[in-house]
């Protein structure tokens, strides 16, 4: 596995070219400000309309079309939600693309499941941060850096790997490490994290857990505070030094229930569920799944997301958050800016 720093990456790769962020979002705000704010020229591209448009003017940032975009920057950045990232690539992008340019992607899904098809003379790229937008642009304002993923999927110029490097660097992830991959294994174990742990298996588990104690005739804030707001405590921990970092902290009462009746919960079934959720992500079906989603408009998308925000547990949740005054300070995800 090859692992790159800082002392190994030049901006100069980076230096006299124009690099457009398509899109605005949690990675796009942060790709856009931090490369600003390392001295690299950069513009945002975004539709017409887009409520992002203002927010990049107020940062201090060139907004035009994502046409327009595509075709003034000589590294374009795809940070466009994936699911329009293909109609926008055929529509806005390709047509101003020339070879020699730039393609780069924060998240490789629509290379490798060929959504997106570039030309041969386009270099192509990756850079994925390990980590929400909203982490990686204030991770370098605190002068530290998320680590980031770099793939090269074409390199017609024969330096696409040390520009890569440098817009990485740019980033701030080589303050942390870059580490070399494909877009393959990106994809598929990005998606494979965010269905069966990082997202879905831990949000379902906590609203399980807070389920059962409620169902159990425990008051709904106990169960909250369990199952949910502990949660950040217990991440910490492992963030800062592994699971074995987590047990140290914990009680011996927390860390022996912890190695005898965590195998009760995920059990052979759940492994089993999870080799059949990375079967789908490996094979495409999920990809296409997907697609087909937002065709249709999304309207299991939508109603799955309006039964998950009437949860019980947001409702608790926001309540107690209001007595916590202070986790609004300071907020990583503040919808005003970004």
């Amino acid at each position: 596995m090859q692992v790159y720093y800082d002392r190994d990456a030049d901006l100069n790769h980076l230096r006299g070219k124009k690099v457009a962020v398509l899109g605005y979002g949690s990675q796009g705000h942060a790709h856009a400000l931090n490369l600003k704010d390392s001295g690299i020229e950069v513009g945002v591209g975004l539709r017409k309309g887009s409520t992002s448009w203002p927010k990049a003017e107020r940062a201090g940032l060139k907004v035009m079309d994502t046409a327009e975009a595509a075709k003034w920057g000589d590294i374009v950045m795809v940070l466009l939600p994936d699911e329009l990232q293909g109609e926008a690539y055929e529509k806005e992008i390709k047509p101003g693309l020339k070879d020699g340019n730039y393609l780069a992607f924060g998240h490789g899904f629509n290379i490798h499941f060929k959504k997106v098809v570039p030309p041969k003379g386009v270099n192509v790229f990756m850079v994925a941060p390990k980590g929400p937008g909203h982490l990686v642009r204030s991770e370098f304002e605190k002068g530290r850096g998320v680590p980031c993923l770099l793939a090269v999927h074409q390199d017609p110029s024969g330096d696409t790997t040390k520009v890569g490097l440098a817009y990485a660097s740019a980033l701030g992830g080589a303050r942390a490490a870059v580490i070399e991959t494909t877009f393959k294994d990106e994809t598929e174990t990005d998606l494979f994290g965010e269905q069966s742990v990082l997202c879905g298996g831990l949000c379902e588990l906590i609203e399980a857990g807070y389920e059962t104690l409620v169902a159990a005739g425990y008051p709904p804030e106990m169960a909250y505070f369990e199952c949910c707001h502990e949660v950040k405590l217990i991440v910490d921990l492992i963030y800062e030094g592994g699971l074995a970092n987590m047990r140290y902290s914990i009680s011996n009462t927390a860390e022996y229930g912890d190695l005898t009746r965590g195998k009760k919960v995920i059990g052979p079934e759940v492994r089993q569920a999870m080799k059949k959720i990375l079967s789908d992500i490996q094979s495409g079906k999920f990809a296409d799944e997907w697609i087909g989603e937002c065709k249709a408009g999304q309207p299991h998308f939508k109603e799955l997301r309006k039964e998950a925000a009437n949860h019980p547990i947001e409702q608790v949740g926001a309540k107690l958050r209001s007595m916590m005054p202070w986790l609004a300070q300071n907020r990583l995800v503040d919808k005003s800016r970004n």
